[in-house]
């Protein structure tokens, strides 16, 4: 029995007008683009986004950054584990929770973000570069309101 295929109109719709299919192909583009450029420290995009995100005076328990970081809880464990194996950051029990566990910065992930903040510099400025006719401020900035 032959399955019914979708009108070409309609594949061609989908490609041209899916914000969530474009939205996709972006973040895995991007995504694998600085993975490259943070591969020399042994980061990931995403790790530099964790080290980021509690670089600051934030101090979200594990839940609160995988929510901020639009993560599940369990790939959030996963990865704050990974990065405490190498010392970039600890597991703090928190103060009123001692279930709940708080990720803190060490001086070792201090040092890989200062490390890693001027590659993140340089090849934004190459991205926006490359997209003349695009506000990437902007962009980014509708993006965040998606989420």
């Amino acid at each position: 029995m032959t399955q019914p295929s979708l009108p070409i109109q309609t594949v061609h719709q989908i490609r041209d007008q899916c914000l969530c299919l474009a939205a996709q192909r972006a973040a895995r583009k991007l995504a694998r683009r600085f993975d490259r450029v943070f591969a020399p420290l042994g980061l990931t995009n995403g790790q530099f986004s964790m080290l980021v995100a509690l670089s600051g005076q934030w101090q979200p328990r594990l839940g609160e950054l995988a929510e901020f970081l639009a993560m599940d809880a369990t790939t959030m464990t996963a990865a704050a584990k990974t990065l405490e194996k190498r010392g970039l950051l600890r597991l703090d029990a928190d103060e009123k929770d001692a279930r709940a566990r708080r990720p803190v910065l060490s001086e070792a992930g201090h040092a890989a973000v200062a490390d890693a903040v001027p590659l993140w510099q340089q090849e934004h400025a190459k991205l926006h570069a490359e997209m003349p006719d695009t506000d990437a401020t902007a962009l980014a900035r509708v993006l965040s309101q998606l989420s």
